[in-house]
């Protein structure tokens, strides 16, 4: 009966958010499936914590035959995803009262969190692709909800960057799939074993890497992050930063051939890319000016973590066992505490109108996470210690593989600078006195994600947390000299270092600039190209700039056509298609005869 309750609660948790999509189009129904959009994330939150382990059910009339299962680590992102949009979506209710694009919003938000669950439960190829795919575009439309110039833009980004990533993830499934033994049907299980025995497997894994890269935020793919965070309304940055950027973390968890075939070459390239994202992201990230913008690139930041032991998991496979449950409570203890540091800057405006003991507690409980994140805290300490745990297990490693937990430990250290720089910018935020204070359905939503944050989920029995915590003594000082090391990093950041003007996106300002670059030299070329055949047209013929016309002067050229004007209107456009167009020619080209081999 359990089993059967649990088949139907795996049905239920993704078709739940649809449903409510579909009866919102139906007249009278929209009040009430407003009413109840938080609540759709229910049922996932009571699978995650409730279901059992190894169930599933296969749909043979959806797509090509979905496959939903609940194992450990699925179970795992499942709590704590459920949770975070229950949290969120209650945070919501206070934060559109009197928005007049509320409904579209709440649309956008059932779609992006059926996607959401969909992925986590999706076991075989199609379903999962198909509901990460809706999961990214619907995400879209809640980057841009407030239509601003800085949230359209964001917007242009995070969706050039969501197309290029879901380009790069169903070619690396494809070809995954054609190695595997039932290409028609293939199970995400069936896929990391293909891999690691297919000719392809470097052009597979690139393709995977780099894909589902783009949504965890690994570095020069992690553009859009500290654009769409800022400009999202609270619980929609709440959402993108803690459940979604972890869709690219299980997918990579899902496809790698992680623990099945030693690749020390990407694991070590995992490894760097990780702890450049950690320091890199860091280093920008304090010279922010926003509260968001700041935990944007503290995700991204925290993400290069997690990415360094799953670099770690390829490099040394016979680690994998004890990496898996490691990185899998890292990315709990991470998604929680940051949905609860994203929600805390909807909070901070009670602050300007509380009185000293309740500001005093506000304050503390605002600290939580972001000591949670530093790592002191029970959640905190539980995921890095069983992180640097799980690295310390390798029998045979190179030299440089003992100095990975002390490196985590100076990466902790950039963590915690970067909380104290968001709780500074929060302050200054507070005391300008222009938002309103926050409602009852924000403070709900907010205390629920804030005590999963500190140590709710933790304390279940099934989630593996490393023997002697919550907390052994001897893990402490472990744990606090990187968060006195960061606090004394962002007092003297503070006060002595001369903040640069790093404009959120980064490496994306050169990039744009290139751009305009190549879009000016286009323009000049198509001018070129239309004068001659004006010239041609006319019986001008072609002449240097500048040179005297000797025929006669009376005769103009005619207007400009129709066509003409749209060229040089449509200049950089065209150039982008036309370039576009003959590298996805050689791209297809190649691919084929690859797979022709």
């Amino acid at each position: 009966m359990e089993r059967a309750i649990d088949a139907f609660g795996l049905v239920l948790v993704p078709t739940l958010p649809l449903l409510m999509v579909l009866a919102w189009c139906v007249p009278g129904w929209r009040c009430r499936i407003e009413c109840w959009t938080p609540w759709a994330a229910l049922p996932a939150l009571l699978l995650g914590l409730g279901g059992a382990q190894g169930v599933s059910v296969q749909l043979d009339a959806v797509l090509f035959g979905t496959v939903l299962a609940l194992d450990g680590t699925r179970r795992v992102f499942l709590a704590f995803t459920a949770l975070l949009w229950l949290g969120a979506g209650l945070f919501s209710r206070g934060t559109l009262a009197g928005d007049a694009r509320a409904s579209g919003f709440r649309l956008l938000w059932l779609a992006t969190m059926a996607g959401n669950f969909g992925l986590i439960l999706a076991h075989d190829l199609a379903s999962f692709y198909a509901s990460f795919a809706l999961m990214s575009f619907a995400a879209y439309g809640l980057v841009i909800h407030d239509r601003s110039g800085a949230a359209l833009h964001a917007g242009r980004v995070y969706l050039a960057m969501a197309v290029a990533g879901e380009g790069l993830i169903i070619a690396g499934l494809l070809l995954a799939a054609s190695a595997s033994a039932a290409p028609q049907a293939p199970l995400l299980s069936d896929l990391a074993g293909a891999i690691a025995a297919s000719p392809r497997r470097d052009l597979t894994i690139a393709c995977l890497v780099a894909g589902f890269g783009v949504k965890a935020g690994l570095p020069l793919l992690h553009m859009w992050l500290p654009l769409a965070h800022p400009v999202a309304p609270v619980p929609a940055s709440a959402v993108l930063s803690g459940a979604m950027i972890k869709a690219g973390l299980l997918g990579w968890l899902v496809t790698l051939p992680l623990g099945v075939v030693a690749l020390p070459g990407w694991g070590l390239g995992l490894i760097t890319l990780g702890f450049a994202a950690a320091f890199g992201a860091a280093a920008i990230g304090i010279h922010q000016r926003t509260p968001k913008t700041v935990l944007a690139y503290s995700s991204v930041s925290q993400m290069g973590l997690i990415t360094v032991g799953v670099g770690a998991g390829l490099h040394q496979p016979a680690l994998w066992p004890a990496l898996a449950p490691a990185i899998a409570l890292y990315a709990l203890h991470h998604g929680l505490a940051k949905g609860a540091l994203f929600l805390g800057v909807g909070i901070a405006p009670a602050l300007a109108h509380a009185g000293s003991i309740r500001r005093r507690a506000l304050w503390l409980a605002l600290a939580l996470p972001g000591l949670a994140l530093a790592g002191p805290m029970v959640s905190g300490a539980a995921a890095k210690i069983s992180l640097k745990t799980a690295l310390a297990g390798g029998i045979v490693t190179p030299a440089w593989w003992q100095h990975l937990p002390l490196v985590l430990s100076l990466a902790a250290a950039g963590t915690t600078a970067l909380v104290a720089r968001y709780l500074w910018l929060l302050a200054q935020q507070a005391d300008d006195g222009h938002h309103a204070p926050p409602t009852t359905a924000q403070w709900l939503g907010w205390a629920l994600v804030l005590g999963a944050s500190v140590a709710g989920l933790i304390l279940l029995p099934w989630v593996p947390v490393p023997a002697g915590l919550p907390p052994d003594p001897a893990y402490l000082p472990e744990l606090l000299w990187p968060v006195l090391a960061g606090s004394a990093l962002a007092v003297f950041a503070a006060r002595r270092l001369r903040s640069w003007p790093l404009p959120a996106g980064d490496v994306l300002t050169p990039l744009l600039g290139l751009l305009q670059g190549l879009r000016r030299v286009a323009e000049a070329c198509v001018r070129q190209l239309t004068e001659l055949a004006g010239r041609i047209a006319t019986g001008h013929g072609w002449h240097a700039p500048g040179a005297a016309d000797t025929r006669d002067e009376a005769i103009a050229p005619p207007p400009a056509s129709a066509l003409e004007q749209a060229l040089r209107r449509h200049a950089a456009l065209l150039f982008a298609l036309l370039t576009a167009l003959g590298l996805g020619l050689a791209l297809g080209t190649w691919l084929a005869g690859q797979l022709a081999r």
